[in-house]
Formats: structure tokens, C-alpha cells, sequence
């Protein structure tokens, strides 16, 4: 089980949740909460951003009601390769020493400075995040020796 249970009254912005529509990990946006009405409990509305596919989404629940939260596992790891023609990283854990293959960061400036860097002759970190069991370059940088 890669996610837990919260109180969607609980959530705050900039926080991550799995759309039970697509089952995609989002992050938060915005928030609106409605009071409780005479007739019905107090809502929230949600402006969720897709994590892998940077789509926009709207969820709409009542705030006693309980959501998903995806565990996110923030990892380092040193880049080994990057394929010129297809652009996959390859990368190894600096902690557990497993190679893996990831694909290429999604964020242009991200791509061009992991690309300028490894083909430079520099020795690369990337910080990746396991979300779900699928893997995503959130930061490159240079490693200092």
C-alpha cells in the first residue's frame, strides 16, 4: 500500500492526494471550503495538478469524508548515463546502489541542464521521487567531489 487515509478537511495546499476519479497522485492548488448548510455538511473544493501528466483537475467532497494520500519517497541518485536519442536516464540510488532507468524530466529546464551537465564531463546527482510505484526527476544538480 503506497497511500494512506486523511480527512479531506484536512488537506492543505501544495499537499499531494490520489484523484479517485483518474487514481493519479495530484498536488493541491487551491481550496475553497463551503460552511455546513442547513441540509448538508461543509464541502471543499479542490484544484488538483497531475503529478505524471500536469493536468488539470476539480474534486469536490465533503470535509468529514476521508481521501488517499500518496506516500512520496524522496530519493538521490547519481546519473550513470543519459540516452542521446531517446533521452532516458540512466541512475544509481546513492543509498541501496540499484540502477534503474528513468524516464527523462518532463520540465524543459530540467532536461537541459541534466543534458549541459552529463555531456560537460560533470558528475550529476538527480533527486527522484517514487510516487506509487513510478519514478519522477524533480532536480538536478551538480555533484561536488
Amino acid at each position: 500500500m503506497s497511500y494512506e487515509p486523511k480527512k479531506v478537511g484536512s488537506i492543505k495546499i501544495g499537499r499531494y492526494i490520489i484523484d479517485p476519479d483518474s487514481n493519479e497522485p495530484c498536488r493541491v492548488i487551491s481550496i475553497d471550503k463551503s460552511k455546513p448548510g442547513k441540509h448538508g455538511a461543509a464541502k471543499a473544493r479542490m484544484m488538483l495538478i497531475g503529478l505524471f501528466d500536469n493536468q488539470k483537475r476539480q474534486f469536490i467532497s465533503p470535509v468529514d469524508k476521508r481521501i488517499n494520500v500518496p506516500i512520496i519517497e524522496k530519493r538521490v541518485a547519481q546519473v550513470t548515463n543519459v540516452e542521446t536519442n531517446t533521452g532516458f536516464v540512466h541512475a544509481m540510488d546513492n543509498e541501496t546502489y540499484d540502477t534503474f532507468v528513468a524516464d527523462p524530466p518532463p520540465d524543459e529546464e530540467l532536461n537541459n541542464k541534466l543534458n549541459s551537465l552529463f555531456s560537460a564531463g560533470k558528475t550529476v546527482e538527480i533527486e527522484y521521487w517514487i510516487v506509487m510505484d513510478r519514478s519522477k526527476i524533480m532536480q538536478v544538480r551538480e555533484m561536488s567531489l
